[in-house]
């Protein structure tokens, strides 16, 4: 009976983590929608410092990763459209792939290994410290005091990171394409032709969502954190994956309804 056994306490441990998570999603909307009725209770001083360090100290890595992905991008889809003499429209397929799925794809990701486990390491110290008890005894929602500024923080990070992004991988193409004498001129001409307003407005969005589910499991994976030698690295990890995994989860779904309707 014992892999059985084994089975159900897993089960019901993933139960009960799926639980302590629709909670915490609940209490976070809740606390969200509060701020919005009383603006002063946000804590302004937090938020900026977290978006200082989840934006402007993540700009080289998004920025190289973009670069990289746009020449990897460039050389693979040039490799295929060169049979047929039609390399310019490499920048068509990198425009609408930047914009619309990778950029804020792998921007997302970036953030979930960087800022993500930064969260949950951060929060789940204080919780070994007991701070976090020491804040609900003063009356001091963790919550509304923790985790709506980081909450925040990695919505307005994301779309600046995903732009620094997306420019370096168009410039990385260019680099590719002036390789195969395309004039630069022609590759930005038809990056402005197929990059329409709406377009380049739901790459940014999907950013914005996804830094919201980064926060949120990041500080989840803090919030849960064990008092034990390990507590603060498995919250990390923690964090990380299950960062990734929601990232991958909704852009699925976003990808199916955008199939559906259409778009």
């Amino acid at each position: 009976m014992k892999p059985f056994e084994a089975v159900g306490r897993r089960a019901c441990e993933y139960a009960a983590s799926m639980r302590e998570n629709l909670a915490f999603l609940g209490e976070t909307t809740v606390c969200a929608l509060s701020i919005l009725a009383r603006p002063r209770r946000f804590r302004l001083g937090d938020s900026a410092l977290a978006f200082e360090r989840a934006s402007f100290d993540a700009l080289p890595v998004t920025t190289g990763i973009g670069f990289l992905l746009g020449l990897i991008l460039a050389f693979q889809s040039a490799a295929a459209l060169k049979m047929f003499g039609v390399e310019v429209y490499v920048s068509d397929l990198l425009a609408i792939a930047l914009f619309r799925e990778l950029g804020p794809l792998v921007t997302a990701i970036v953030l979930a290994g960087r800022t993500g486990s930064a969260f949950a390491a951060e929060i789940g110290a204080m919780k070994v410290n007991e701070e976090l008890d020491a804040l609900t005894t003063m009356g001091l929602p963790p919550v509304r005091f923790l985790v709506m500024p980081r909450v925040v923080a990695a919505v307005a990070a994301m779309p600046i990171l995903t732009i620094f992004a997306e420019l370096a991988g168009l410039i990385g193409g260019a680099i590719v394409l002036r390789m195969m004498n395309v004039p630069p001129s022609v590759f930005w001409r038809h990056v402005a032709d197929v990059s329409t307003v709406f377009t380049i407005s739901f790459g940014l969005a999907k950013g914005a969502f996804f830094g919201a589910l980064v926060a949120i499991v990041g500080c989840a994976a803090g919030m849960r954190t064990k008092s034990t030698a390990d507590g603060v690295g498995r919250a990390a990890t923690s964090a990380v994956v299950g960062g990734i995994v929601s990232i991958a989860v909704a852009d699925g779904l976003l990808a199916y309804l955008c199939y559906l309707w259409n778009i």
